[in-house]
This record gives C-alpha cells, structure tokens and sequence, in this order.
C-alpha cells in the first residue's frame, strides 16, 4: 500500500517529521512518501493561510495521485481536505478529523492541546467540520512563548503536559490530541505523564488510512465535478479539473 502524505506547508523538515513518525504508526507492507508544497508558508497558521495552502494541496494530489492510493493532508487543519474528496477518486485523510475520530472512540470527550493561541479559531473550524463539537471539551495552549517551530516540542514539551492535565482536571475530558505538525510524536513521549489517553494525529491517520484502503473505499463518493477550463494554474491541476 502506498500512502502519499501531502505537507501544505513549505518545510521539509516537517514533511520528513511526519513521514517517520506516520512510518512508525504504518503497518509492514505500507510505504508512506512525503511531498512538501512548492508555493505558501512555512507553516500554516491561520484561516487565510489554510485557503492558500488547500489550492496547493490540489496541485500535490494531481501531481501525486497516480502513484498512491490514499493520501493523508499532512497539517492538523486539514486545509483543502473536502475540496480533495470533490476532485479526486482516490481516499482523502485529514490529520484533525482522524485524530477527533479516533478520540471519540478512546473516550466520550476530548480536548484539543496545541503550541499557538493563533491556532485557536482555525481548528475550532476543524471540529466542528466534523460534526463531533458537543464531544469537544476545548482547545487549549500553554501561555509561554516559544522561539522556534522547529524546536518547539523539546521548548514545550513541559508546559503542554501542564496544560493537558489543567485541561483533564477542568473539563473532565477523556482524551487529548496534541495538535499541529511540529508536535507529531510528541504523544507516545508524555503519555505516562497525562493522565489520559494521548491521540498523535499523524498516526491516526496513517492508521486510518490502511484501513479504508482495505476496505476498498473512498473518503467521499460524491458525483463527479463537470469539466471545466481554467486559466494559469499548474498543468496537473488543470488536468484534473478539465476531467482529463
């Protein structure tokens, strides 16, 4: 099985991140290949950067897609992910929605721990795209700075325990989803530290993936899009939205 794991983000670093610690979660047979956007942030943030990132994305999957057969969105936002399912055939995995799917199936709720208060509106966007916002206890960031995203887990990586556990003792949440794409695999590091299950995101979702694979299915079996021309945008892009 091979799984395209898209970075909307222009880091590499992370794209490499993502694919070892999503290698670690994949099963024996399943080949995960990282690609990084060409055109946008080093990493996203907000809701303006995230409609940037998603046309990306599109680009990525027409490039990608004949040599995948599921592709996970490789930044906790899930930019773009819908409007994937729409344009292509071929499974379409978002890292939030796969990490509240597989909370929501460790516990009855769950709250959503990240590094950055920028965050915050964004990925309630996310959980309520899921349908599942009256299981979420909240989102919630350390208030310390950090200095480098890059580094930000061994910066953090204290302060975001504190705050999971302030969050499990206030909210009586059952799970916690450390969020965004510098924090992947952060979770199996501080588990026996929370006092509750940990999701890492990456790791949903490669899991997640092998599975709807398996089971021979799509993310979405919606109508297919009518052919359209366009104008200026990269050639995979405009193949796929001409149905060619």
């Amino acid at each position: 099985m091979r799984i395209l794991v898209a970075n909307p983000n222009t880091s590499a670093d992370m794209t490499d991140r993502l694919v070892k610690v999503g290698g670690a979660a994949a099963s024996p047979g399943t080949e995960l290949r990282g690609v990084t956007a060409e055109r946008g942030v080093p990493f996203i943030s907000s809701r303006p950067e995230a409609l940037l990132a998603g046309a990306e994305l599109l680009t990525m999957i027409a490039t990608h897609e004949y040599d995948a057969d599921a592709v996970i969105v490789a930044a906790f936002g899930d930019p773009g992910v819908t409007a994937a399912r729409d344009l292509f055939q071929l499974p379409v995995i978002g890292m939030s929605e796969a990490a509240i799917h597989t909370a929501c199936m460790l516990g009855d709720r769950f709250a959503i721990v990240t590094f950055s208060p920028s965050f915050q509106r964004w990925y309630e966007d996310c959980v309520s795209m899921t349908g599942l916002g009256g299981r979420s206890a909240g989102i919630y960031t350390p208030d310390v700075p950090f200095s480098s995203v890059a580094n930000v887990q061994d910066e953090m990586s204290g302060a975001l325990i504190d705050t999971a556990n302030d969050a499990i003792e206030k909210t009586k949440a059952d799970v916690i989803i450390l969020a965004g794409a510098p924090l992947a695999g952060l979770a199996p590091k501080v588990s026996d530290r929370i006092g509750r299950p940990v999701v890492d995101p990456i790791s949903a979702a490669v899991c997640q993936a092998e599975g709807i694979v398996r089971l021979g299915g799509r993310a979405l079996a919606g109508p297919k899009l009518p052919p359209k021309s366009s104008i200026d945008l990269p050639a995979t892009l405009r193949s796929a939205i001409a149905g060619e």
